[in-house]
């Protein structure tokens, strides 16, 4: 008997006929002859809600308690499709995560799933039940608390459940169709994807598109999970949604085969710091421990032994970057002439496998901007992406102008 992951997001669970549009489509799984695990998140806007109580009792909270509040929404969701389930007389129960149980590190908020055992599910499998309904988002620590996995979190329980029962593929409901070229909310010409890579995934999720946690591709791709991204809301079978899987399987690759970009950036200059060995290394130190995602990097040329150094980072991590700056400033580990950041900038990045074997992207990307006006401010590459910084304001012009360029209208 094959076994199928189904996942189903807050605005596919956010009421009772919304968790019974999806319990159909977990129906009609179930019968073409397969055994279903549902992983399910918290309605729409309850995690926030929950999350906004605990602020409001203590801002300074205990994480592990946290952690047993916010990871409720998905509890409830569960027992209500297990509930719907029963009543289409599908055999089917619900699963918290400490139940199955679902393995993680003691980093409440934050843990790592470490395990997840197949026997409890399994037998019960064997003895006749049809569904097994998992809270996302949630599991279990060491120490016997519940954790949480971050935000997210239910698209990586889904990848990790799919893997762990060699499920033939993990289906990611949401409320989207698929994987588009671009953002169709900035550019219309933008396409649906049949296929896509899970590199070419990874590095558009990382770069701010936001149909699929960033954790929950790395694990499929480590793994081979079939991903599928499809919509609760479209008639069942009329559309096939978006298949991310190994390279290997796409016939064809296109050169470019999307455009992301992220408003959530902020650029940072330090001006005038030595240029010596370990200056680098106790710069990036220094943001590593203190939490800081660093990005884009750029050095210039060095002339009588300083130099400024560009990096860029996540608008919300822009403040703990300047104190851990000012702290080895402080402490004389460091010394530069002045910080200067911009957090005016967008970044806009092209993604494609074709990338390996094709030449001139890079330059086709930047004579594209360069044609609008649109000056570049850093540029950073890698074997399937190019990243650059430009003014904000640019940034829908950009997107729609480099979607034309590589024609991703077009199917090929």
């Amino acid at each position: 008997m094959s076994l199928l992951v189904m996942k189903f997001g807050g605005t596919s669970v956010a009421n009772i006929d919304r968790i019974r549009n999806a319990a159909l489509r977990v129906g009609e799984e179930v019968a073409r002859g397969h055994d279903v695990i549902v992983i399910v998140s918290a309605m729409a806007g309850k995690t926030n809600e929950l999350a906004g109580m605990v602020e409001e009792i203590s801002p300074l909270h205990d994480a592990r308690e946290y952690d047993a509040v916010v990871s409720s929404g998905e509890t409830v969701t569960a027992g209500l499709m297990a509930l719907i389930l029963q009543e289409m007389d599908i055999p089917a129960r619900s699963w918290q995560g400490w139940q199955v149980p679902l393995l993680t590190s003691s980093a409440h908020s934050a843990a790592r799933i470490s395990e997840i055992p197949t026997e409890n599910i399994n037998a019960k499998f064997s003895e006749g039940m049809k569904v097994a309904v998992v809270a996302g988002f949630q599991g279990l620590s060491p120490e016997g608390r519940i954790t949480t996995i971050g935000r997210g979190g239910s698209d990586t329980t889904a990848v990790a459940f799919a893997a762990a029962f060699n499920a033939e593929r993990c289906d990611i409901h949401t409320d989207v169709d698929g994987i588009y070229t671009t953002d169709p909310r900035i550019c219309e010409k933008a396409r649906k994807l049949d296929k896509i890579a899970f590199e070419e995934m990874l590095e558009l999720a990382s770069l701010g598109a936001k149909v699929l946690q960033t954790r929950s591709v790395e694990l499929a791709m480590r793994y081979n999970v079939r991903l599928r991204v499809l919509s609760s809301f479209e008639t069942a079978g009329k559309t096939a949604g978006t298949l991310v899987c190994a390279e290997e399987e796409i016939m064809e690759s296109s050169i470019v085969n999307g455009i992301a970009h992220s408003r959530d950036e902020a650029k940072l200059t330090l001006v005038s710091v030595a240029d010596r060995p370990g200056i680098a290394a106790t710069i990036f130190g220094a943001l590593s421990d203190a939490g800081v995602t660093v990005d884009m990097i750029v050095q210039n040329i060095s002339e009588e032994g300083r130099t400024d150094l560009t990096f860029s980072c996540p608008t919300s991590e822009l403040a703990r970057a300047r104190n851990a700056l000012d702290g080895i400033r402080a402490d004389g580990r460091l010394n530069f002439h002045d910080l200067i950041t911009d957090t005016d900038v967008a970044k806009i990045s092209a993604v494609g496998i074709g990338m390996r074997s094709q030449s001139g992207v890079a330059a086709q990307m930047f004579r594209t901007l360069s044609n609008e006006g649109i000056n570049i401010k850093v540029i950073s590459t890698s074997e399937i992406k190019i990243s650059v910084l430009i003014e904000k304001k640019y940034m829908e012009l950009a997107v729609q102008a480099l979607h034309d360029s590589f024609e991703l209208d077009s199917a090929g």
